[in-house]
């Protein structure tokens, strides 16, 4: 999807609100709280919604990056246990890059 000037920010907004559905379903569908399954799931499911074909729609705007980084933050932010930590810490804790 790409807008009447090219830029690909509407597709970005699809890929993330899609993406923060995907975290809503994860969530309702796993009602343990398991860490390691939740991640998994997330590995599985939510993070090749937000890479695929990333180097076509390609982020180069700040407020691009941030905005489908909401999309870890949120999912990381509701493992149990791991409200309290910043962003930071919580991406060194579950060794997981930043988006």
């Amino acid at each position: 999807m790409v807008s009447h000037d090219l830029s690909p920010d509407l597709h970005i907004s699809n890929i993330v609100v899609k993406a923060h559905k995907c975290t809503a379903a994860i969530y309702r569908a796993f009602t343990c709280q398991n860490v390691d399954l939740l991640m998994r799931a997330y590995l599985m499911y939510l993070l090749p919604i937000v890479e695929h074909d990333c180097v076509i729609w390609s982020l180069y705007t700040a407020k691009d990056i941030e905005y489908v980084k909401t999309v870890q933050r949120r999912f990381t932010k509701h493992l149990p246990g791991f409200r309290t930590f910043p962003y930071a810490e919580r991406l060194k804790r579950l060794q997981l890059p930043s988006l």
